[in-house]
């Protein structure tokens, strides 16, 4: 096989190559290499492609057979490898135990290369720190790849690897997905077990998935990586069938909410609004019905909740810092995560109060949006922004509190559906007229991804996405 041939390949088509014998794992792995070589230099998405690469294991009898993967910088861990998370101060951290997100990985075949670039500690959607330097956008070099799995997104893009592992608290899978022309879910809380270490991580609002460019992918990666694990705080509804088997069912008529206003300050772009109406338009001519909604909650609620979440990040911080042996400052953290530890060090915390306001936001969204079986929305205002945006960690200019405002306004659509739990999906539905591509966002009822797989499977039908290339990309 050649790099051109390989990457024309979804992650499902290599693993149907495997299985036939007409490529082994092994030369997958050096056609990765070699896209690796090829472009990583000029979009930095990936911080190390392992030594031994050649050598990592994978079932032979899984889904993803042979599969080149790879692993976000900071979250579901690798015994023994690095995990940095952006920041200089994990430099050099190597976890001593593999989570169950990467046992599931290595069961089902998939081969895990490298690791990729993250802003540090996951805070912003832009991927630029001072340990890893500014991921760029294959579509254009100038502008940001989004955040946090702006390495994984950037990577899979490119052509590096089909698929790769990603993780998202407040955006942070949908982000770079909608800036990098790929799908990007954030599947129900407790879909996927965080553990050994970190169930339930950050109230529940932090879930682990992966970057992909084809709904097939998607529908396989949810079977492999899906299932309750001991320890999990609570077990979400199970699917009636295996996700790749619901590529095959029928769409039933569904009620869509469509947004087509801002749901904070930041000004939704006009070709932005253009590709939910068209999008809303072709669900329509599909028999689904179509009604236009408002926010379903207050943006300085959600703003407020995000500042009070700041002193438990101080004191997490704070035990970091002394299992490392290092101290916290200018030389182990960048400059917004330094403001963001001390105003969340020196603010009044009431566990209680967080705890009921998060209760609040969840019922009051989940009570405006329950009638409606799906929601159409951007996933982003704007197309890539250039880097060193508002919301990055680099800018040292901004307050803690103007930091977190930036960022709540740009990330308007997202991070609302992490405090309700809600499965969603950005999808590569549209481009701009300059060519970069534009995500639209589809939230499903909490525990149902089986629906979101039957629509996104019906729109990439629609509007086939597969055969866009960026500007970077391996094998041309």
């Amino acid at each position: 096989m050649q790099l051109s041939e390989y990457v024309n390949h979804d992650a499902s088509g290599l693993a149907s190559l495997v299985r036939s014998g007409e490529v082994t794992p092994l030369e997958l792995t050096q056609l990765a290499r070699a896209a690796f070589d090829q472009v990583n230099p000029r979009v930095n998405a990936v911080i190390e492609f392992y030594d031994d690469a050649e050598g990592v294991a994978g079932a032979d009898d899984g889904l993803f057979q042979g599969v080149p993967f790879l692993r976000k910088d900071i979250g579901a861990s690798e015994a023994g490898r690095l995990q940095e998370a952006g920041s200089r101060l994990f430099k050099g951290y190597r976890p001593n135990a593999d989570s169950f997100y990467f046992q599931r990985a290595q069961r089902a075949g998939l081969r895990t290369l490298g690791r990729t670039t993250t802003p540090e500690l996951g805070t912003a959607g832009f991927t630029e720190s001072i340990l890893n330097g500014i991921t760029r956008n294959p579509w254009n070099l100038d502008l940001s790849a989004g955040g946090s799995s702006g390495g994984a997104a950037a990577a899979v893009a490119a052509g590096i690897t089909p698929v790769a592992h990603a993780s998202d608290t407040g955006g942070s899978i949908r982000i770079p997905a909608s800036w990098c022309g790929l799908i990007g879910l954030n599947p129900s809380r407790g879909r996927i077990s965080g553990g050994p270490t970190s169930q339930d991580a950050s109230f529940g609002l932090s879930r682990t998935f992966v970057e992909c460019r084809t709904v097939r992918d998607m529908a396989a990666a949810l079977d492999v990586f899906s299932g309750p694990h001991p320890g999990d705080p609570f077990i979400v509804v199970q699917p009636k069938r295996p996700y790749v088997e619901e590529l095959l069912q029928p769409t039933q008529p569904l009620l869509i909410g469509v947004a087509r206003t801002k749901w904070g300050t930041v000004d939704l772009d006009p070709e932005i609004l253009r590709a939910v109406d068209s999008t809303a338009a072709l669900l329509e001519e599909m028999g689904h019905a179509i009604t236009e909604i408002e926010a379903p909650f207050e943006p300085a609620e959600r703003l407020k909740i995000a500042l009070s979440r700041l002193n438990l990040a101080a004191a997490e911080l704070d035990l970091a810092a002394e299992r490392m042996g290092r101290r916290l400052g200018p030389d182990t953290l960048e400059p917004i995560n330094l403001k963001l530890y001390e105003y969340g060090r020196n603010a009044s915390f009431r566990p209680g109060e967080l705890h009921e306001a998060l209760r609040v936001m969840r019922f009051r969204t989940g009570e405006a949006i329950c009638n409606f079986d799906i929601l159409l929305t951007p996933t982003m205002p704007t197309v890539a922004l250039p880097h060193g945006g508002p919301a990055s960690t680099t800018n040292a200019t901004l307050t803690a509190e103007e930091f977190i405002k930036a960022d709540h306004a740009l990330y308007q659509y997202v991070g609302i559906f992490n405090l309700t739990g809600q499965p969603s999906v950005s999808l590569p539905l549209a481009q701009s007229q300059s060519g970069m591509p534009i995500g639209l966002q589809i939230v499903g009822r909490f525990g149902d991804e089986a629906t979101l797989v039957r629509v996104a499977r019906d729109l990439e039908e629609a509007r086939p996405w597969r055969q866009r290339r960026p500007a970077v990309h391996a094998g041309g």
